[in-house]
């Protein structure tokens, strides 16, 4: 049995910012993370927009083990967790026992029904380099999914020289964020862009056909490819938690200090099911900033601090010479009201529930996320009139 003091499953950027944490408090406790990946801990967004463009894949690590004094075991499945003897078992049937444990698994891609294994899912580091020799073997590419990972991943290759076609179920791009006309717009800029757009389509199968790849649609299409990528979501890795019989609930039910149902097991990430004051709701966030700021909270109180976890995260995007950030309950369901410097090119979008601020989608407008999230948190109510010029561009 290998004994640390902190003991994170995950090697991902949860995994890596509660090593942060945990140094942060603790500069000598011993720190394990158990990664089911070949590579070190690494920055996430790039795969699907910043290595496309030019950014060097140098800076995308996080140099963990360097940095906090952490040891690496990658390639490494945890099967299950024991909370009374308090050890984690490898499919190795190696046992590491703990004196707190991270949960940090995230999520996994939610699969096709298709016959074809080729079909890559761009999740992890290995998925960009497959997807990297992929096309540069060939130019045509069709993205299955236009919600935040499908419209980065199109935008992107589109802009790398490539021929993409996206298929989706929806009438237009982003529509579970964007209200209809502003999504009406971006599915135009797509088109505009080179795009070859496939909206209310649905994939029923995927076939080998030699080297390439035959999708089947609903209505009956038949579309060949030589590269499939699909973005259609995430699952909750929730597997290993049930082996200690944590409480799940869409995520692992944490509470306002990130501890789940057992007192020195944590949970942080996309994984975690979280309750968020400023929305007054429970919520699981599958982004770089809650990943950030989760893990490291997560990791502090590992170490000893007792600091709930009050913050609102926020999300962002680059697509093409668009891009924007958004905050809180951005459901294009919900009352929205429009507060544009220049029409679809820079403006603020708010999302109102009960008269209230919910959610605010800064589109092309940066560094206003603080003011952003201080109107989410105040909840007051308001008037649509008193929203106007409530965010002003920077000069």
């Amino acid at each position: 049995m290998t004994l640390f003091k902190y003991l994170i499953i995950g090697g991902g950027m949860t995994a890596d910012s509660a090593a942060r944490g945990i140094r942060q408090v603790d500069p000598d406790g011993s720190i394990a993370l158990l990664s089911n990946e070949p590579h070190p801990p690494y920055n996430r967004p790039p795969l699907s927009k910043g290595l496309w463009k030019g950014k060097p894949v140098e800076q995308i690590w996080r140099q963990t083990e360097k940095r906090y004094k952490a040891t690496l075991f990658l390639d490494t499945w945890a099967l299950s967790i024991n909370p009374d003897q308090k050890s984690v078992t490898t499919s190795s049937k190696t046992v590491f026992s703990y004196e707190k444990l991270l949960i940090a698994t995230g999520g996994s891609p939610r699969q096709l029904p298709c016959q074809d294994n080729r079909v890559i899912y761009l999740k992890t580091y290995s998925d960009y380099l497959n997807l990297k020799t992929r096309i540069d073997q060939n130019d045509d590419v069709v993205v299955i999914g236009a919600g935040f990972t499908g419209m980065e991943i199109s935008a992107a290759l589109t802009q790398h020289g490539k021929r993409v076609s996206l298929v989706f179920p929806a009438e237009h791009i982003g529509h579970r964020a964007f209200p209809a006309d502003l999504a009406h717009y971006v599915t135009q800029y797509y088109l505009q862009k080179g795009v070859t757009l496939m909206p209310s389509t649905q994939v029923v199968d995927i076939l080998p056909h030699g080297e390439k790849s035959i999708i089947l649609t609903r209505n009956g299409q038949k579309i060949e490819t030589s590269t499939v990528v699909a973005a259609i979501g995430n699952e909750p890795n929730t597997t290993l938690a049930e082996t200690a019989h944590l409480k799940i609930d869409n995520g692992i039910v944490v509470d306002e200090y990130l501890r789940t149902s057992h007192v020195d097991i944590y949970a942080a990430g996309d994984i975690a099911n979280f309750y968020n004051p400023a929305l007054n709701q429970r919520l699981r966030a599958e982004h770089e900033d809650n990943s950030n700021a989760q893990g490291k909270l997560a990791g502090r109180n590992m170490a000893g601090e007792s600091e709930p976890y009050t913050y609102l995260p926020f999300f962002y995007s680059d697509i093409f010479d668009l891009g924007y950030e958004a905050i809180g309950d951005t459901n294009p369901a919900l009352d929205t009201v429009f507060d544009w410097v220049v029409p679809y090119q820079k403006g603020v979008i708010y999302y109102l529930r009960q008269q209230r601020v919910c959610g605010i989608l800064l589109w092309n407008m940066r560094r206003r996320l603080d003011i952003a999230r201080q109107i989410i948190e105040q909840a007051e109510t308001v008037r649509p009139e008193d929203l106007k010029g409530r965010i002003l561009p920077l000069s």
